[in-house]
């Protein structure tokens, strides 16, 4: 396939509808038309973006999502645009939404697939009101037995190992999706003029070696030390033990900071940290922190918890939280053995705050 010239419906055509069918394998063109459906209700979200404060979709819906927040205007209207977009044509059997607190089963008067549905239709909506760079993520999932019942939590709650596909589209000077069925990550850019997606950024690969991290510095007191530890060493720079300088960056929307990972490599961190000590972390793991996983993955970069890998945690529940480290192999290797190193005691700093190895008073983290 040549970039510049692979529509996004050609790509999934030769890539899941003309590869033969074995007994180990089930029919895969339902999959190619449900990422059809998925890119059309991108492609009418990012009109709606562009037309800015102009749509008067700007400003708060003066209600709150099943996680407390309030939500935007336009996080109801991308959700309902998903749902509009997915729910008509057969492909699906029940969708899942940060935006809805319970499993949407498709209605009865349309006629139910076999995949499921998960996504985040509006990421970083804080930045809407800025202009900043929003996105789109989604995760597919069979279902296990064509009569299993789909409206149950039970149906989604599955490890992201076991997703046929996921992407996410970043709306920013151009839309793009990104986007893999197994097979690599790939990228589409929005041919505005024609309304395609073609195909711009062919298997992309994540440097194994990257100078950039990304973390909400404000918390760093909430951190674990093996988090305070590691980015202590980024910020120490050419004159620390990594003897090399790092650039911090942060811009309130996964779909953005792993978007630029993809492209140029680089560490995005959401860890756990002790401001809330009931809640696991901060991103939701079925429409979140799942599909990231898959596309770093296939692009040859690591996601993990800092304990273990994202892609193999069984969810316990719908909208579950799940601490996420994740890009460039190298760094999250790195971040994953400071990890083991301090569960095994081998890196307890010293606590005197006159004597202290990594900062002064700091307090040990707590659970």
């Amino acid at each position: 396939m040549q970039d510049g010239r692979t529509t996004l419906s050609k790509f999934l055509i030769d890539t899941l509808d003309r590869p033969p069918c074995t007994d180990n394998t089930r029919d895969t063109a339902g999959l190619s038309a449900l990422l059809i459906d998925v890119a059309a209700a991108i492609k009418s979200i990012s009109a709606m973006l562009t037309k800015g404060a102009l749509g008067g979709n700007y400003g708060s819906a003066q209600t709150l999502n099943t996680h407390g927040e309030e939500q935007k205007k336009l996080d109801v209207s991308t959700n309902d645009i998903f749902v509009q977009q997915c729910e008509w044509d057969g492909l699906l059997a029940a969708m899942v939404s940060e935006e809805m607190e319970h499993v949407y089963p498709i209605p009865p008067e349309y006629p139910r697939g076999e995949y499921l549905l998960a996504f985040d239709p509006l990421d970083g909506s804080s930045n809407i009101d800025i202009n900043g760079v929003v996105g789109s993520i989604f995760s597919v999932l069979r279902t296990r037995d064509p009569a299993e019942d789909a409206s149950s939590e039970a149906a989604f709650l599955r490890p992201g190992c076991e997703q046929v596909a996921a992407g996410y589209a970043v709306y920013g000077p151009s839309t793009m999706l990104v986007l893999s069925v197994g097979n690599g990550t790939h990228g589409f850019t929005l041919e505005r003029d024609i309304g395609n997606f073609v195909l711009t950024h062919s298997n992309i690969r994540i440097p194994e070696e990257t100078g950039e991290f990304a973390i909400n510095a404000s918390n760093e007191r909430f951190w674990e030390p093996p988090v305070r530890r590691y980015v202590q060493e980024c910020k120490d720079g050419r004159s620390g033990c990594r003897a090399r300088d790092f650039n911090m960056r942060w811009i309130a929307s996964m779909v953005a900071e792993v978007h630029r990972i993809l492209m140029r490599g680089g560490v995005f961190m959401y860890p756990r940290d002790s401001k809330t000590p009931a809640m696991e972390g901060r991103l939701r793991l079925l429409y979140e922190a799942n599909p990231m996983s898959f596309l770093v993955e296939q692009a040859g970069g690591l996601a993990i918890t800092g304990r273990e890998r994202i892609l193999d945690v069984a969810p316990r529940a719908l909208h579950g939280r799940v601490p996420v480290i994740l890009g460039s192999k190298n760094e999250v290797e790195r971040i994953a053995r400071y990890h083991g190193e301090y569960d095994r005691g081998e890196d307890k700093p010293f606590s005197s705050p006159l004597f202290g190895t990594r900062s002064l008073f700091l307090p040990d983290f707590t659970a």
